[in-house]
């Protein structure tokens, strides 16, 4: 059985940073992709950033490149978001997806499994 479970998201000041983490149980990674999305109240999930493992270069959101980073450590099963200069409208519940497929995908509908879900509220 497939489990991912985020951890990290609190609330933060606008400019700080911020650590997400996503534990990731029964599933094989080769070769496999995860991606990071996030949903703010009344809106739609929205990707953040995806990566194949052992793959090529992460990618992003355009919207938001540069200031969030993805990262993987095999060692830990964990996969990583780094959110820097947050804004209150970084402000959503922020998912951890896994997808059966080498290939990345930045639509919702691409990954297979999903985590619960830290919530990440910024203030001004």
């Amino acid at each position: 059985q497939v489990q991912l479970v985020e951890s990290g998201g609190r609330l933060v000041q606008s400019g700080d940073s911020l650590r997400l983490s996503c534990i990731v149980s029964g599933f094989n990674f080769v070769h496999k992709s995860m991606g990071w999305f996030r949903q703010a109240p009344g809106k739609d999930y929205e990707f953040i950033a995806g990566f194949t493992w052992g793959g090529a270069n992460p990618y992003y959101a355009d919207s938001l490149k540069g200031r969030f980073t993805i990262s993987g450590e095999a060692a830990k099963n964990t996969v990583y978001l780094q959110a820097d200069s947050l804004k209150p409208e970084d402000t959503a519940v922020y998912y951890c997806a896994a997808r059966d497929s080498q290939f990345g995908g930045t639509e919702y509908s691409a990954y297979a499994y999903w985590g619960q879900g830290t919530q990440v509220t910024v203030s001004s």
